[in-house]
């Protein structure tokens, strides 16, 4: 049974199911990507939901807690 079994959206009431995500955040004025974050995704509007658990995890790796498992290169252009 997952997590997110039988909880819907709190915006559109579209049903959520789990997913691994890839999240982007700046820390430390610095680009990261935390992957394979578990979330209930809603099936309808795509609004991704985290539980606690997870947030306090993600809040650890950003924080720099632990090394970086790899990094990547981004490149950046400009209008």
């Amino acid at each position: 049974m997952s997590f997110w079994e039988h909880e819907t959206c709190e915006y559109c009431g579209g049903a959520l199911v789990e997913k691994r995500v890839t999240l982007h955040r700046i820390a430390h004025g610095k680009h990261i990507l935390i992957e394979n974050v578990p979330a209930g995704v809603c099936t309808k509007c795509g609004t991704k939901f985290y539980a606690a658990n997870v947030l306090k995890m993600v809040a650890e790796r950003v924080r720099g807690r632990r090394k970086s498992e790899r990094e990547v290169r981004v490149p950046v252009y400009s209008l």
